[in-house]
């Protein structure tokens, strides 16, 4: 545990007074966080010294608050060493609890309390549609992690927050990548994850600070894998006769041609659809993950499917837009969808939204910042992140800048050539 920075001072309340004296207040400060302390005394200004926190020698019971100020200032000192004498930290509020003869309320909290604090709290903002469910499940998935590695390293099912340490953050990180057999990026999500929990812990003051804020998480950009335009001519004109694969064939070719994620086409219902500025048919959502709106005018080969099941028992049934089918039995579906259509790809819902964001509109001269927008991101970055530039664009772009170069130098060679008749003709 790092040294705490402890201080205990003393001040006057203007706003609190009694026959024209202010109110004696202690004040508690640990590592920036204070807790006050109201007295029972009252003290004119005139009489207080507040560079030596007593009152004045001649000032009326002088002796009497004074020993008070003393008397304190030892209490919570000896409360705070006895803390810091194991090792512990301690809160301001903490401390100030335990000078008031609170102590039995005072309770070391533990990690495992934090994950459950702040899955109380998600719980709520999802309630009102403030959070996805995705995002508290990232949440539940760390800290299946993290008791995995508390078995493993500590041979315990929990541990006190006082306990943790920059230490602790290293050897998980070790953990998750030699044990649980994960890339970096996909460790360092966990513990960013992590972090963000103890800095809940700090906010409610059940710790002075966090601990790992000196680890630094580090990502590279992975390869993403994306559809070729011949990979998606493929799917869409094959002849699949199982209802069940047809389906889940088109709902996956309208992520790739729309850019939608898997859940909100789950969620998009059959008015969904509305007309834009332009006249077009246009499709928008909020998305819960970054609260932005994501609008696409629709594709033709979009508005051929969303036509291909007005009338489908599902979409009718439920008020859907597509008949769409659980998480887990679609994407167990592309895998056969993959093997009927030749492609020696992994298919996921994700992966449409990389090809719409490349193959789609990128790779056709949809300008980034247009991307971007339709993917509802807040940072180009992000967008970068998603798309990458195909040999084929580069082959037609250099084509193009190889007619533009050829162009402007016929004229020169000409002119050159005229030059060069003219002097023989001299």
């Amino acid at each position: 545990m790092e040294n705490q920075k402890f201080f205990v001072s003393y001040w006057l309340n203007p706003s609190r007074q009694q026959d024209g004296k202010s109110k004696l207040y202690i004040r508690i400060a640990i590592d920036g966080r204070r807790a006050e302390i109201a007295t029972s005394y009252f003290i004119k200004k005139s009489d207080w010294d507040n560079a030596h926190f007593q009152v004045k020698p001649k000032a009326p019971h002088s002796v009497l608050i004074n020993g008070f100020i003393d008397h304190a200032t030892n209490v919570i000192k000896k409360h705070f060493l006895s803390y810091a004498a194991f090792g512990k930290t301690i809160s301001a509020k903490e401390l100030k609890d335990l000078f008031l003869g609170k102590e039995e309320k005072v309770e070391p909290k533990s990690l495992m309390d934090a994950f459950a604090y702040h899955k109380v709290k998600m719980e709520s903002m999802i309630h009102v549609g403030k959070v996805a469910k995705t995002t508290l499940a990232k949440y539940n998935y760390c800290q299946g992690k993290v008791e995995r590695f508390l078995h493993h390293r500590f041979k315990k099912k929990d541990i006190l927050l006082t306990e943790l340490s920059l230490k602790f953050v290293t050897e998980f990180e070790h953990f998750l990548l030699v044990n649980e057999r994960m890339q970096t990026n996909s460790a360092h999500k966990y513990i960013v994850n992590l972090k963000r929990i103890i800095n809940v812990a700090v906010s409610v003051e059940w710790m002075p600070k966090n601990p790992f804020d000196n680890f630094r998480c580090s990502y590279s950009n992975p390869e993403r894998e994306i559809l070729t335009q011949t990979e998606l001519d493929t799917m869409q004109h094959k002849l699949i006769l199982m209802p069940r694969l047809a389906e889940v064939r088109d709902v996956f070719l309208f992520c790739c041609y729309t850019g939608f994620a898997y859940s909100d086409i789950y969620k998009f219902e059959r008015d969904a659809i509305t007309i834009g500025m332009d006249g077009d048919y246009w499709l928008s959502t909020i998305r819960q993950k970054t609260g932005t709106r994501e609008s696409v005018p629709l594709l033709p080969l979009a508005l051929e499917i969303i036509n291909r099941y007005k009338e489908h028992p599902v979409c009718l049934k439920f008020d859907k837009l597509l008949p769409v089918n659980s998480n887990q039995k679609y994407n167990a579906y592309l895998k056969e969808i993959a093997e009927i259509c030749g492609i020696k790809k992994t298919l996921t819902s994700h992966m449409a939204r990389h090809t719409f964001a490349t193959t789609v509109t990128l790779s056709n001269g949809v300008p980034l910042e247009t991307v971007s927008k339709m993917l509802g991101h807040t940072k180009l970055s992000t967008t970068q992140i998603y798309a990458k530039v195909l040999d084929t664009k580069v082959s037609h772009d250099m084509g193009v800048l190889k007619s533009i170069l050829a162009a402007k130098q016929k004229p020169k060679d000409s002119e050159s050539n005229q030059e060069v008749s003219d002097k023989k003709l001299g």
